[in-house]
């Protein structure tokens, strides 16, 4: 009955919460309280979720990794080259694309506490997989329209060709990508299910890792094969465009009209638009940290990955606790020591990786690793902090946190990450720690 009288005492909001549609759940929830109780958080101790966490965030660590070589490679390609603007498009693509992955995850995760995967699994996929859609191709197209202004405004002259080529590139790759990573983490968190895993542990992770990877790789892949077919004409990308257009209310329509997506049809938005801005105060800081301090460039990814991999689990964890009643000072305190333990020896790892691939030129002295490690250190407290006020005032205001929450947290640790390592870089300039290697 926990389940039950937690969903029925949540916080109303007359504006965007209907009293039918939650007298409906409520009336629901109490027909299928014969279901057992929420197996994964009661076989879960410290020991499993800390092995569950870690290997994940060693997956999407290496999976960033992997994007970045991947990038290194496809630069070289002709349609890098001629239309210079997809290198706008690549980090805008991805970090948005990265937030529907990881809300999806969130989201699908509480569902497996609640039992929503076992007894309706059917209308959970269509009607996530038509949400994302529509949320992909919209954030696809603005993704482009940013892309375009940014690499028009500055030379002053705009090509349509480039422009219609970017529309037609990233409308596409965020459908594709949506369609497959939906697939992919229904798949996880179906799997997780039956395999005892808390899916909140590991879905997000999985899903920023995957995102990057197969985003970048489908961007590539389109914008080279229609750089190649279309020459001079903007038929077919004008087709494409159009096409992703309709498609955009018929899957918006059809995940309105499902119980388990409308709230998220309706909350989903502001939150991603609002980490566009955050995250572009982040890019203005990181402007200047990389024209000031070279060699940073390639440890922000690897402060910002981590640290967003990290907050993104704790909402989810959080959020599945207000799900499903559990006392959320007991997730607070457990989760928060097990993430701060971790950022160590995932710094260190992949720190070392950077080393040993040479990616960083910069040597791994101990002052070096003493001031990095309290940046990233400092990041993810604070990060962890944000999160927890987040998390519940934003249930306590009728809102669902799976919705909201991960795309402002993720965004905020860009900026955080961003701005300490800056700091970090400017401690070592200070106090001489610059040998051969640092910022080389």
């Amino acid at each position: 009955m926990n389940r039950i009288k937690n969903i029925t005492r949540m916080p109303r909001n007359s504006e965007s919460t209907n009293e039918t549609d939650m007298h409906a759940d409520a009336c629901r929830l109490i027909a299928n309280s014969n279901k057992p109780p929420d197996t994964i958080s009661e076989k879960e101790n410290s020991w499993n979720a800390g092995v569950q966490m870690f290997v994940s965030f060693l997956l999407a660590g290496y999976g960033m990794v992997a994007a970045s070589l991947l990038l290194d490679k496809v630069q070289h390609w002709d349609v890098f080259r001629i239309v210079s603007e997809v290198y706008i498009l690549v980090p805008a693509l991805l970090g948005l694309k990265g937030n529907l992955e990881m809300t999806l995850a969130s989201r699908l995760s509480t569902h497996a506490h609640l039992g929503h995967i076992d007894s309706n699994l059917g209308a959970l996929v269509v009607g996530n997989l038509c949400l994302i859609q529509c949320q992909a191709v919209l954030v696809g197209f603005l993704a482009a329209m940013a892309a375009v202004a940014m690499g028009w405004i500055p030379d002053g002259q705009f090509d349509i060709h480039h422009a219609m080529l970017l529309c037609a590139s990233s409308v596409l790759t965020a459908s594709f990508a949506s369609l497959v990573l939906g697939l992919i983490m229904i798949g996880v968190i179906v799997l997780s299910k039956h395999m005892d895993i808390n899916p909140d542990n590991v879905a997000t992770p999985i899903a920023a890792s995957l995102g990057d990877l197969t985003t970048l790789a489908l961007l590539s892949w389109i914008a080279s094969l229609l750089h190649k077919s279309i020459g001079s004409s903007i038929i077919l990308p004008t087709l494409i465009i159009t096409g992703g257009l309709v498609l955009v209310p018929v899957c918006g329509y059809i995940a309105y009209k499902n119980k388990f997506t409308r709230q998220a049809l309706d909350e989903g938005w502001v939150p991603v638009v609002s980490a566009m801005v955050i995250s572009s105060a982040g890019g203005l800081i990181l402007d200047y940290t990389v024209s000031n301090y070279t060699g940073i460039a390639v440890f922000q990814l690897v402060i910002n990955g981590i640290g967003g991999n990290m907050v993104a689990v704790h909402a989810s964890r959080l959020s599945t606790s207000l799900h499903t009643g559990q006392k959320e000072d007991t997730v607070l305190s457990n989760t928060t020591k097990l993430l701060l333990v971790m950022v160590i020896p995932s710094q260190l790892i992949f720190i070392h990786t950077i080393e040993y691939l040479k990616a960083g030129h910069t040597s791994l002295t101990p002052i070096f690793i003493l001031i990095y490690m309290s940046a990233a250190l400092l990041q993810v407290f604070l990060l962890l902090t944000i999160s927890h006020y987040m998390v519940v005032g934003m249930w306590k205001l009728g809102m669902d946190p799976d919705n909201s929450a991960i795309p402002y947290l993720t965004a905020l640790g860009d900026l955080l990450g961003t701005a300490l390592l800056g700091i970090a870089f400017h401690i070592l300039y200070a106090i001489g720690d610059k040998d051969s290697d640092l910022g080389d």
